[in-house]
């Protein structure tokens, strides 16, 4: 543990996923996966076949720590093939004596449904020291349940349940939510905001605080579906959520990523010009063995787009086809609007998304479906950060005595 502790480099870590189904339990009404099925899944020939490349182009992939990560659809339907594909990576690196060898991290973001199966608790057991485990609880059930649907048989043909016949998972993920938080006390859940259920914003964080969780990430989903009106409402959210962190005193435990000290400050072109997403500095291989440079540049992931591949298992990685996402940044890819905007900083974008909604086949023209959505989030910031200086200060703390307050008290806020 110590020299785990001691080797891994979070912020100098390459991230490759295996993306090993794309069936899931669910189907979740926010899902981008616009292509999910039960058919695709990946065989152990074609993992065998990635990881022994990964590992034999050590000298291409010179980041000091690695993120094996497992997605879906829902990763731990094929919790047996990788529970393999973990163990031949251990023992490749050690063999190999690979400079990624003990400096990795296993990463999951799951639903959470199979988390208690005897498979996925052996799983643990065997890896916990370099695990990271997210499960995805979107608030109460009235929120989770809005969009968080099980999938029918016939959603694959197209036939989506009329809305009394669908039934929502909370009851199935929340009974797996103490023995997630005893195996991992500091594990954080991912909340989605779509239009529909701007309404349980509030009640749904502090739901998530009530059950144990105490790191709430939560973000509007890029695509444009926002209706008008929806950014007054988010914002008067984000208030009242402001009012109850503030008054109750939850920012001296607890997380919610809506605000931050960061954002909403005009851009900095020479420090802040770097590209947001990380498409291209990362690696994914789907079942077929194709490799992207991002999930969302998979076709399950597209809407309108064809998928961009950059190689495969047996021709490796085409760097003249990943080359593009290497020459990105904030100005490449903005509209002037967006680069002179008094609030741009901490305004995200998903390359993917990029892709999908442009004119053409580029991933150079922004997204900006999510604009409105950011600077409701940044007024209600700046409401949040002044709330609560002024209650510190009141209490007898100096400005610059609060922000050391707030930094140390909890760091995941700042």
């Amino acid at each position: 543990m110590i020299n785990q502790v001691k080797l891994w480099q979070s912020g100098e870590a390459k991230t490759i996923t295996f993306i090993v189904t794309k069936d899931c339990q669910l189907a979740c009404k926010y899902c981008y996966l616009v292509g999910k099925n039960s058919k695709e899944k990946m065989t152990w020939e074609v993992a065998k076949q990635f990881v022994d490349y990964i590992l034999t182009h050590e000298d291409d992939m010179k980041e000091k720590s690695v993120i094996w990560d497992f997605i879906g659809g829902e990763p731990f339907l094929e919790i047996d093939l990788i529970d393999k594909i973990c163990d031949y990576i251990k023992t490749e690196m050690f063999r190999r004596n690979h400079h990624w060898f003990n400096s990795y991290r296993i990463s999951f973001s799951t639903n959470g449904i199979n988390y208690h199966t005897k498979q996925v608790q052996e799983f643990i057991k065997k890896n916990r020291e370099h695990l990271s485990i997210g499960i995805t609880i979107d608030g109460t059930q009235k929120k989770h349940d809005l969009n968080r649907i099980w999938k029918t048989p016939d959603m694959e043909q197209g036939i989506m349940p009329k809305p009394e016949e669908e039934r929502g998972s909370y009851a199935d993920v929340v009974k797996n939510i103490p023995l997630w938080l005893q195996q991992f006390p500091d594990g954080a859940t991912k909340v989605t905001i779509s239009s529909a259920d701007i309404p349980y914003i509030k009640e749904s964080v502090l739901h998530l605080y009530s059950l144990g969780i105490h790191e709430v990430n939560i973000n509007c989903v890029f695509e444009d579906v926002w209706r008008e009106g929806d950014d007054m409402l988010f914002e008067e959210q984000l208030l009242q959520l402001a009012d109850v962190i503030i008054e109750g005193g939850y920012y001296n435990d607890y997380a919610c990523s809506f605000f931050s000290e960061s954002i909403g400050k005009p851009l900095d072109r020479i420090l802040e010009n770097q590209n947001w997403c990380g498409a291209g500095k990362m690696l994914s291989i789907d079942a077929a063995g194709n490799f992207y440079p991002c999930t969302r540049f998979a076709q399950y992931s597209l809407r309108d787009k064809k998928a961009w591949i950059i190689g495969n298992v047996h021709d490796g990685i085409d760097k003249n086809k990943l080359r593009p996402f290497l020459t990105l940044d904030r100005c490449t890819q903005s509209r002037q609007e967006c680069i002179d905007c008094e609030v741009a900083s901490g305004c995200a974008w998903c390359q993917g998304e990029n892709y999908d909604a442009a004119d053409t086949p580029t991933i150079n023209q922004r997204a900006v479906a999510i604009c409105k959505m950011h600077k409701a989030r940044v007024r209600a910031n700046n409401y949040y950060w002044n709330k609560l200086y002024r209650k510190l200060e009141l209490e007898g703390i100096t400005k610059e005595e609060a922000k050391e307050y707030v930094k140390e008290s909890n760091p995941k806020n700042c």
